[in-house]
């Protein structure tokens, strides 16, 4: 009964969430069964682009570390936040969401040629969370029973959560610097009296993952009777208009 739960569960998440969080928990358990190890997931932008193995661009986003506190925290955020973001906002705009997930991973990657990172699952979980939190400004929030809160404070509840545990602000700061620009851009500057729309998803995306829009002059046939004809009518109507010239006919003498 939990299995079909579960499985229910699952299947029900919309589509970049579960193929997201589905590749970073197999991706940790694959590290924790010694199938591979993080020195394979790491971002080297040497390896990367001198020895071409290009497939770190995309796992250094989805290592968070041993399944552990910090593991289960990530993951947690990372599932709750991608997937508010995917129901509310970008509801029925699959390809819209995927561009902002490749918008984000570009320039957290552009910005790692710089910084000493190596893994930036953390950091787009925390742009993620911004993102949600300025698209939802006056939901009340509540940080483990003892912090009461409006949604646009939690990136910095969580910047000063890090620094209680001792962990580098930078990737939380690279994930609110991100996140605040693609809000900016998408959200803000379109709306200004001079502005326009900056980021436009790629036709390719939505081809591949919207879904058709209905044709609003499409008249389909009606389907009472088959091949769309009310078989027989036009000969009751003939037979009317007969009756009917007969009676006039005979009124007329």
């Amino acid at each position: 009964m939990a299995y079909h739960t579960f499985q229910q569960e699952y299947w029900q998440m919309p589509p970049i969430t579960r193929s997201y969080t589905t590749a970073c928990v197999l991706t940790t358990l694959a590290v924790q069964l010694d199938l591979i190890t993080p020195f394979q997931l790491y971002f080297n932008p040497d390896l990367i682009f001198r020895h071409f193995q290009l497939w770190r661009l995309v796992t250094n986003f989805m290592y968070f570390g041993t399944i552990g506190f910090h593991f289960l925290f990530n993951m947690i955020f990372t599932y709750r936040y991608c997937r508010m973001l995917e129901e509310g906002s970008f509801r029925g705009r699959t390809a819209d969401f995927l561009f902002m997930f490749i918008f984000g991973g570009a320039v957290m990657t552009i910005v790692a040629l710089f910084v000493n990172l190596v893994f930036l699952g953390h950091a787009f979980t925390i742009m993620l969370v911004y993102i949600w939190s300025r698209r939802n400004p006056y939901v009340r929030m509540n940080f483990f029973g003892l912090l009461n809160f409006q949604a646009p404070y939690l990136p910095l509840v969580l910047l000063g959560f890090s620094l209680l545990l001792g962990n580098s602000v930078i990737i939380d700061l690279m994930g609110i610097a991100i996140g605040h620009i693609y809000y900016f851009l998408e959200d803000l500057f379109p709306e200004q009296p001079r502005g326009f729309k900056i980021l436009r998803t790629p036709a390719i995306l939505k081809y591949l993952f919207d879904p058709v829009p209905d044709d609003p002059n499409y008249n389909p046939l009606p389907d009472e009777r088959p091949g769309g004809f009310e078989w027989g009518q036009g000969q009751r109507v003939a037979n009317d208009d007969g009756r009917e010239e007969e009676a006039n006919r005979q009124q007329g003498e």
